[in-house]
């Protein structure tokens, strides 16, 4: 079957209301939506470009997450299992990734009253009103979405729906090495020897890893997570060293004190040790401009002409959203966080960590594009303090005002674990 086959056709006078609404990707936003859209009787479709649901969620699915279970799981969602026999986990354990996934995201997928609605290698390559481009205005509110879909085929096809929620995330979009914004000098030359975010270095990468040089690159908790699987692995495998390089003057950049995650303070408590005994050596105020070949490895040159070589560089940089897919879409995003432009101010991580961000849902997601929402992790942007809570309690107030419910959808209550002011250079959650 392609995807041809499962588009639904437009025709003249077809209501927007008689069409489902359109959820990009399958992870925990994106299944939380449908467990909202599910309880209210809206008719929906999950488009998923990976072969399965989870898939971002699947490839860090080794690393322990600092919120317990009582911070990751949709109200709704888990109302909607529980209706189906499912158990909830112990709400103070603090899962990993994989757990996130086979106890909870697995199970709610699986639900038939979600299963059936989930189209997995479906790639959102455009989303557009139908017939209009973004210079069109007269009825367009009136005109259904169109989303163009590429199957792992090849084959394409235009899904119309009422309303979008892209809640794809921004894994697949890191940001560069480059302090600038942009890529160093030569990337292109090493793209070998730079290894994507959270490896597996206990596990499937470990043989890349052992006995070899490697520099972590970033000062975020996803740094933090990889320094210590290396200091550990260096301790089991002779020849191993691990260097921390960040662009600022000093090391410390995730929490440690007056953290009410105690999974997040313990991993800076965790970091600070290992700088301390020497195990992690720290390379600070290093800015890389360019990157080249040397021997087997590579040397990373600063701003200031420093060099410093490494056999493996690790990006843990951060992530931004991909847009491109949005470029025919009337959009309000802040110039500088790329978040909703109402949103952008409450979460800007030079003022907010993941616990200060006030109380927000579909006003301050709203776009004037209407019926078209960004939730999630991609709608912060390029901030880095999001929390799967605050994820959920956008996607309630969203799927509430499409289904009408004024009421609802203006009443955002959330309360989130406090911490310290996150550092712009690394996410706190």
């Amino acid at each position: 079957m392609t995807l041809l086959d499962l588009t639904p056709r437009i025709h003249a006078g077809t209501r927007l209301d008689s069409l489902p609404v359109a959820i990009i990707g399958a992870g925990p936003m994106g299944l939380a939506a449908a467990a909202h859209l599910a309880r209210r009787g809206i008719a929906f479709t999950i488009l998923e470009k990976g072969d399965t649901i989870a898939d971002a969620v699947r490839q860090w699915g080794h690393t322990r997450l600092f919120s317990p279970w009582q911070h990751l799981v949709d109200d709704e969602a888990a109302a909607l299992l529980a209706d189906d026999g499912w158990e909830a986990p112990a709400p103070t354990v603090a899962p990993s990734g994989s757990d996130l996934v086979t106890q909870y995201l697995e199970p709610l997928a699986a639900h038939p009253a979600i299963a059936p609605h989930i189209r997995l290698g479906s790639t959102v390559t455009s989303v557009s009103r139908e017939g209009m481009d973004r210079t069109r205005t007269q009825g367009r509110s009136q005109k259904p979405f169109a989303l163009r879909i590429t199957s792992a085929d090849g084959s394409a096809a235009d899904v119309p729906a009422r309303a979008v929620l892209d809640a794809s995330g921004t894994w697949s979009q890191p940001n560069p090495l480059g302090s600038s914004g942009i890529e160093p000098l030569g990337t292109d030359s090493v793209r070998d020897l730079i290894v994507p975010a959270l490896p597996d270095v206990l596990g499937r990468d470990r043989d890349r890893f052992a006995g070899r040089r490697t520099t972590v690159v970033g000062a975020g908790h996803s740094a933090a997570n990889t320094l210590i699987a290396l200091a550990t692995l260096a301790r089991l495998e002779p020849g191993t060293h691990v260097t921390w390089l960040i662009r600022n003057a000093q090391a410390q950049r995730v929490q440690t004190a007056d953290d009410e995650l105690e999974g997040r303070g313990a991993l800076g408590s965790r970091v600070e040790q290992l700088v301390a005994s020497g195990r992690v050596e720290v390379v600070d105020s290093f800015e890389i401009t360019s990157l080249a070949r040397q021997g087997d490895g590579v040397r990373a040159t600063s701003t200031t002409g420093e060099k410093h070589d490494a056999d493996l560089l690790v990006a843990n940089t951060g992530f931004r959203p991909d847009l491109t897919p949005l470029r025919e879409l009337r959009l309000d995003l802040d110039d500088i966080v790329e978040a909703p432009r109402r949103l952008a101010p409450m979460i800007d991580p030079n003022e907010h960590s993941c616990g200060t961000v006030d109380p927000h849902g579909y006003r301050e997601l709203s776009h004037p594009e209407a019926g078209f929402f960004i939730v999630g992790m991609k709608s912060y942007g390029r901030a880095p303090t999001f929390l799967l809570k605050t994820g959920y309690e956008q996607v309630r107030s969203v799927v509430a005002w499409i289904a009408g419910d004024a009421e609802a959808a203006g009443r955002v209550e959330l309360t989130l674990p406090a911490t310290g002011v996150c550092n712009v250079d690394g996410g706190c959650c």
